[in-house]
């Protein structure tokens, strides 16, 4: 499961679709739907808001409105309610894993995107979170990139 920190935009199609299946799964994890990935890392921090159900739906949302200004038709219906709630903070350490992680990926997937972003410095993060000072998070395993 990947709950990318990351704005969405930045993702090629194969991870928006990916990011969209796993944060249901997510959803569901949050609702008590399902046993599985119940203990997730990644969910730490939807855990720890005080409104993890609305914070998955705002989650989720950030991820249709990228979806729809590319013109997919991911099911609105899926979301559950939509409420303002308070971000969660994504310190700069584990945006800039995540960055490294995501070119990785698109150096393969996608090397058009990929020679796009490369060149970006400060990431955007996804609209539910708030870049903070700060190392990787704990709850992180994608390895470290490599050095150089």
């Amino acid at each position: 499961m990947r709950l990318w920190s990351l704005h969405p935009g930045y993702l090629d199609r194969q991870g928006l679709l990916a990011a969209w299946r796993e944060a249901l799964l997510a959803r569901a994890v949050l609702r008590g739907q399902t046993r599985g990935y119940t203990r997730h890392p990644q969910l730490e921090r939807f855990h720890a808001h005080p409104a993890p159900r609305l914070a998955i739906s705002a989650y989720l949302a950030g991820l249709h409105a990228e979806a729809t200004a590319r013109g997919y038709a991911f099911d609105r219906g899926k979301i559950g309610p939509l409420r303002p709630v308070p971000p969660i903070a994504v310190a700069d350490g584990q945006l800039m894993r995540e960055w490294a992680h995501l070119l990785a990926k698109l150096s393969v997937r996608d090397p058009q995107r990929h020679d796009r972003l490369q060149s970006l410095q400060r990431p955007r993060c996804h609209p539910l979170f708030r870049r903070v000072p700060g190392p990787v998070a704990s709850w992180e395993r994608a390895p470290d990139p490599p050095a150089g």
